[in-house]
């Protein structure tokens, strides 16, 4: 019975890791790792500027941004 489930592990990890390279080639051959730069910067716009931090976690603030908050 162990040897059962042996052989299902092994088989699952190589039809996954054969999926997995297959899905990399693909991505390469699509041109999706081009211009890696262009998809970082895609998330910033006008309100939040690239390299302006503008994301804290509750209570750490700096206190400029915590004397907006109160007002």
């Amino acid at each position: 019975m162990m040897f059962y489930v042996f052989i299902f592990i092994w088989a699952f990890a190589l039809i996954a890791g054969v999926t997995m390279v297959w899905l990399l080639a693909w991505a390469i051959k699509q041109g999706e790792f081009k211009n890696l730069r262009q998809g970082a910067r895609s998330i910033f716009d006008d309100e939040e500027p690239v390299g302006m931090v503008t994301d804290y976690f509750p209570g750490e603030a700096p206190l400029m941004k915590q004397l907006e908050v109160q007002r």
